[in-house]
């Protein structure tokens, strides 16, 4: 019976009820006959109402063989206030009971795309979740918030990709859509001896340690998130005391996008080969307060690439980098790039295409760092097509002329050049109109070049040096 025939129906009965008066009650029932039928056809209409297949809103059972797991169907308390810790432990442990057939890498059993849900609720844990020690794969913890209770260990965090095993446990696991609050008591997520993990989309705030760390494994692909300590957009009264690492690499092939690192003492430290970072942000501890932007400690083979990153007011700092490729970036707030040495080794290092923008004190774009000892191997090293303003440029090819009269002419370059006393690849022309007099490149000390002619003359010197292509000094 369609909605408006059940209107009319009631209406009709309320009418003859109350048209009628209790001599007409004889007729087609009693009184509480025709309460009971009211009732009965209410009853329907509203049942109607709320169950029609036809409604967007329609409640459907959840089948025994789903594949998510509710966490508040294993009682985790989605308001906060009580610990969930055993809840979310034990469906995790019940998203890996229920593998399908087939396997990931060797060892690793395949879950079938099982999930956890958080269903948008806020839980606090007393301690990390982790998944079982029997490895696993294809599975997703999304869509709700993490906070660590005031006895939550100081060095953990709060969720743990991490076995037992030294072995790889874990393959394509994605924690996706979460906000982690680490109450000042540790890290937000670690994921060790992991490979082809996706964390997409976290907020993770107030950790002491480290915002994520990923340690081991292959491949984590970090993307779309916010990683600070304090919540804060810049100029925080407490950006001088800002500890922790935003974002801890120990490893290799791992890629980090479109990612922002609002405060930290070290924004991303990379530890590993291989690695890329595209489109990261980072605003955290500033360099003048002792942060760093970017670190990647990793002399030798470092291999790691920095593109099209956004450096505000902190810089980058590489230990003796051999290959590494920083291009696209903007520098802002005096932040610049610190090359350090360690036992005097820069190779194959890039630094090209970045816009560099200061106050006009005098920040030199980049800088070396040769407290410990002096670079003695200086090869590959190109610092070139820099957009450069309110900082002083810093580079490896410089070009430079001088017009005289006499017969000596020097170009000047010890202000650009970024190693001091160093050049051996020289190219020089002498203009000197009509005259052709005799000239010899005769000294090249302090990155200054002097050229001499046999007479005097009226002539320009044009000067191109280049410092990428040495070798052993």
């Amino acid at each position: 019976m369609a909605r408006g025939d059940l209107l009319i129906k009631l209406f009709v009965s309320l009418c003859f009820i109350f048209g009628h008066g209790e001599s007409s009650y004889a007729g087609v029932g009693s009184y509480d006959d025709q309460i009971l039928q009211m009732a009965s056809i209410k009853a329907s209409f509203l049942k109607r109402d709320v169950i029609s297949p036809s409604r967007s809103h329609t409640i459907q059972p959840i089948s025994s063989s789903s594949r998510e797991h509710h966490a508040t169907d294993y009682g985790a308390d989605p308001t906060g206030r009580s610990d969930s810790t055993e809840a979310l432990q034990q469906a995790i442990f019940d998203a890996f009971a229920s593998p399908i057939d087939g396997h990931l890498m060797q060892g690793i059993t395949n879950l079938g795309g099982v999930e956890l849900h958080l269903d948008g609720g806020t839980y606090m844990i007393s301690r990390p979740l982790r998944l079982p020690d029997i490895g696993g794969g294809n599975f997703m913890i999304h869509g709700g918030s993490l906070r660590a209770s005031s006895d939550f260990p100081t060095d953990r965090h709060l969720i743990e990709l991490s076995s037992s095993s030294k072995s790889l446990s874990y393959e394509y696991i994605t924690l996706k859509d979460l906000m982690l609050d680490s109450n000042f008591r540790g890290g937000g997520i670690a994921v060790i001896n992991s490979i082809r993990t996706t964390i997409d989309n976290c907020y993770i705030s107030h950790f002491t340690t480290n915002g994520i760390l990923i340690q081991g494994g292959h491949e984590t692909y970090l993307r779309s998130s916010f990683i600070g300590q304090h919540i804060t957009v810049g100029s925080d009264p407490r950006e001088k005391d800002f500890s922790g690492i935003g974002i801890n690499i120990v490893g290799n092939d791992n890629a980090v996008t479109d990612v922002v690192v609002f405060s930290a003492a070290i924004g991303v430290l990379i530890e590993g080969q291989a690695n890329v970072l595209t489109g990261v942000h980072c605003y955290n501890k500033a360099t003048s307060f002792g942060g760093v932007g970017i670190y990647l400690k990793s002399p030798g083979f470092t291999q790691n690439r920095i593109l099209n990153c956004y450096l505000d007011f902190t810089g980058v700092v590489m230990d003796d980098p051999v290959q590494v490729q920083i291009s696209n970036s903007f520098f802002l707030g005096n932040a610049y790039i610190s090359i350090k040495s360690l036992k005097g080794i820069v190779e194959g290092v890039s630094i090209v295409h970045n816009m560099f923008s200061g106050d006009y004190t005098g920040v030199p774009i980049v800088q070396l760092d040769q407290s410990n000892e002096p670079f003695t191997l200086i090869d590959q090293v190109i610092v070139d097509h820099n957009n450069v303003r309110g900082m002083r440029l810093r580079s490896t090819v410089a070009r430079g002329s001088t017009w005289g009269n006499g017969t000596t002419w020097t170009v000047d370059f010890s202000k650009v050049l970024l190693f001091p006393n160093l050049i051996k690849n020289v190219q020089y022309a002498l203009q000197a109109g009509k005259l052709f007099p005799k000239h010899v490149l005769r000294n090249l000390s302090g990155n200054a070049v002097t050229v001499e002619s046999d007479v005097p003359v009226s002539a320009t010197l044009h000067v191109v040096v280049d410092q990428s292509m040495d070798g052993y000094i």
